[in-house]
Formats: structure tokens, C-alpha cells, sequence
């Protein structure tokens, strides 16, 4: 876990340079494919520091994340017999156990398993790769990653625009409860659209 918190730190202090909008760019990108640490630390600190640009930014890590998931489908689709001892020896999140899992996911929930990882703390990377292991129609998944990722990022930078500086503790605590929640509700009005 220190390697982790290490690299959230590092994450943190590039609010801090003028490279805050390419890092942030890259960030969103990379953490799509083989990452660990979520772009919205750094999306939180430079919306609150720029609050009008916040949507701005939100637009930045949605474009990056999308792209980078579309990079993990390609990797998972055609270099996954090269890579794949690297990721699971190397990339936290990765395992076996975890990554057949997903697959079984896949099988039964298709565009809601893409959905629910772009949306929720769910490492994002795995599901990028193990959808273009496993295949899954890319038009299907490029649709649900941008939904999922652009909702995602433009509900934090909503609310730091619309509340400031007092939504950052809010977000940090809750944000998987929150992400949870409107998975919930998404579903579920889905469910009741299908019964009408």
C-alpha cells in the first residue's frame, strides 16, 4: 500500500506545475490501461483551484480515459498472449481469480459490466483489456466507456463547481458510495423502463 500512496501523492503535486493539464491528460489515459491511481485526485485538486474551469478539465479526463480504454481493448485484443505475465505480475488489480471473473461478467451483463467499472472505483484497466481478450462487440464497449467515463468526471466537476471547496471532503469519503448509489438507481430504472 505505500507504493500506492506514493504515487497518489505523486499524482497530487502535478496540480502544483504548469504541466498540471498534460499530466492530467496522461493520467486519465494511462490509469484506462494499466495505472492504479484514478485521475479525479488530480481532476478534484485543479477544479477547485480553477472552479471555472472544472468542466474544462472534466472534458480533458473523459477524452483521455476514453481513449486509453479504447488502448486496453487493443492490448487485450491483440498483444494479451505477449503482455499478460507482465500485467499480472506487475499491474495491481490483475489476478487470475479476478480476471476469469470478469469473463463470466462479461457472458451475462455485456454493456452494464463496461458501464458499471467506467462509473465506479472498479479498476477501469481490467475490464479494457479483458474486453478485447474476451472479445466483446467494441462498439458496445466504446458506448458504455463514454457514458460511463464522461458521467463520471462531469458529476465531480459539477459538484465542485456548484459547491467549491466544501464537496472535496465529501467526495473523498463517499465517492464509492455515491458511484454505488447511482449504479443503483441507473439499474434500476432501467429494470422498470424494460417492465413498461
Amino acid at each position: 500500500m505505500k507504493i500506492i500512496r506514493k504515487m497518489y501523492d505523486w499524482v497530487l503535486h502535478w496540480a502544483e506545475t504548469p504541466y498540471a493539464i498534460p499530466a492530467l491528460f496522461i493520467l486519465s489515459f494511462a490509469e484506462a490501461s494499466f495505472f492504479p491511481v484514478p485521475p479525479d485526485i488530480l481532476l478534484i485538486a485543479l477544479a477547485l483551484s480553477k472552479h471555472e474551469k472544472a468542466f474544462k478539465f472534466a472534458l480533458i479526463c473523459s477524452i483521455a480515459s476514453i481513449l486509453g480504454g479504447i488502448t486496453g481493448y487493443a492490448i487485450g485484443w491483440g498483444l494479451w498472449g505477449v503482455v499478460s505475465d507482465f500485467f499480472f505480475n506487475n499491474i495491481p488489480g490483475f489476478s487470475h481469480d479476478g480476471f476469469n471473473y470478469v469473463k463470466t461478467l462479461y457472458d451475462e451483463y455485456n454493456f452494464w459490466i463496461v458501464f458499471t467499472a467506467g462509473f465506479t472505483p472498479i479498476p477501469y484497466k481490467i475490464i479494457t483489456i479483458s474486453a478485447g481478450v474476451f472479445g466483446i462487440n467494441f462498439f458496445v464497449f466504446v458506448l458504455a466507456s463514454v457514458i460511463s467515463r464522461t458521467a463520471r468526471f462531469f458529476l465531480v466537476a459539477g459538484l465542485i463547481y456548484k459547491f467549491g471547496p466544501t464537496i472535496r471532503d465529501f467526495i473523498d469519503k463517499y465517492f464509492n458510495w455515491l458511484s454505488i448509489g447511482f449504479i443503483v438507481l441507473l439499474i434500476g430504472s432501467y429494470f422498470i423502463f424494460k417492465l413498461l
